[in-house]
């Protein structure tokens, strides 16, 4: 960890949100900031999707998360809206209150896609909000470890090992950050109405949210056979397009999120298992996204494996088991969740062997015992 390049990188998020009313209905308005770049929506017209610009650090991304999400705020409160920060849905009496979102004019071919997911996966599904973020290595961090003549083949195979290693562990930040375990019963059936407690402390990640119909399993040779074992479900109509695969963390392409532009290699890697924290101003907790960090660095080091099809079936088991509320005889390889977190914490702490590090950890160890979950549900908000 002498490198002096070690922590450096290139950093983004991505924060879902749904407008609601005075009354604390899903606003009914159309999308106040036309087609911006920054300020968009994800599904429907009534979600507010803010796209931090590429920024050199996690302190950096949380200042231009708070400039959108003061921008938004404001113009909002012109019409008597405000931002739902909690990733499950508030109350709604019907689907036709979740408008599919109005892109127009050259980004109609956006409106058309959501289209398809909606006969798919039908609505209520996509009112789901969360946080997406983004990394990708410093490039002369990259070149440091790497001496022959392809380094973008080298760095694809080095992005694609990552990918591996954190969907594994896809369940560990997930079981830190899981904060949704009350929903209204208008999420179950149209006419349901009333605050209830979920078996699951993120409805999102859990069995209940956003997965696709069947369980993708993919190649992992080269990104090449990667891309072509994606492609392959699209041929089958099993994905509309690469942007439907739904599994917790993503490889993202240089451009276009689609097939076709991973022929210029690699972005970045996407981590989208991070709930909506509504105890904070942002909806999320800027040591979760230094840990976030940590993490992917601490698994950049680990060897490459096989990953089979019985390590991705099992992986998606993990994920789903650390979304439950009650954790009660759940095992992460034999071993009890709580217990396999600490140790892989522990095990972070002394990879990077920082003062700052240790503190994240430190933070993190502490919410073993009290997860954002179970601090919502001892609010006795609901019942």
């Amino acid at each position: 960890m002498n490198n002096d390049l070690f922590y450096k990188g290139s950093f983004g998020l991505e924060r879902e949100t749904l407008r609601v009313d005075s009354s604390g209905r899903l606003a009914q308005t159309p999308h106040p900031f036309a087609d911006s770049e920054n300020i968009t929506r994800d599904f429907c017209e009534n979600q507010i999707e803010l796209i931090t610009p590429v920024c050199k650090s996690v302190g950096e991304v949380m200042t231009e998360l708070e400039k959108l999400d003061r921008r938004v705020s404001e113009e909002l409160a012109k019409n008597g809206e405000r931002l739902w920060l909690y990733s499950n849905p508030p109350y709604f009496e019907s689907e036709n209150e979740i408008p599919v979102a109005d892109f127009t004019g050259e980004h109609s071919g956006k409106r058309r896609y959501r289209d398809l997911l909606e006969r798919r996966y039908g609505k209520r599904l996509m009112l789901f909000s969360g946080i997406h973020f983004n990394f990708s290595f410093d490039e002369e961090y990259l070149k440091t470890l790497y001496s022959g003549d392809n380094f973008e083949g080298w760095r694809n195979e080095y992005y694609l090992r990552l990918y591996k290693q954190l969907s594994v562990h896809s369940w560990l930040p997930l079981l830190l950050t899981a904060a949704s375990p009350i929903y209204d019963r208008s999420l179950d059936t149209e006419g349901g109405h009333g605050c209830t407690v979920s078996r699951y402390g993120s409805m999102r990640s859990s069995e209940r949210g956003y997965w696709n119909d069947f369980l993708p399993v993919l190649r992992y040779d080269s990104l090449e056979d990667h891309i072509g074992s994606i492609r392959e479900y699209v041929d089958k109509g099993l994905l509309f397009s690469a942007s439907e695969l739904y599994l917790p963390v993503r490889l993202k392409p240089r451009g276009v999120n689609s097939i076709e532009s991973f022929k210029n290699g690699i972005s970045h890697i996407e981590l989208r298992m991070f709930d909506l924290e509504p105890s904070k101003p942002l909806g999320i907790d800027e040591n979760d996204l230094e840990f976030a960090h940590y993490l992917i660095m601490y698994l950049s080091a680990k060897e490459d494996f096989e990953y089979t099809p019985e390590m991705q079936e099992q992986a998606v088991r993990d994920h789903k088991n650390a979304a439950l509320l009650d954790l009660e005889g759940v095992s992460i390889g034999g071993v009890p969740i709580r217990k396999r977190a600490e140790q892989i914490l522990d095990d972070i702490a002394e990879f990077l062997d920082d003062a700052h590090v240790r503190e994240i950890i430190a933070y993190e160890k502490q919410k073993l015992n009290n997860r954002p979950c179970e601090r919502i549900l001892n609010q006795k908000i609901c019942g």
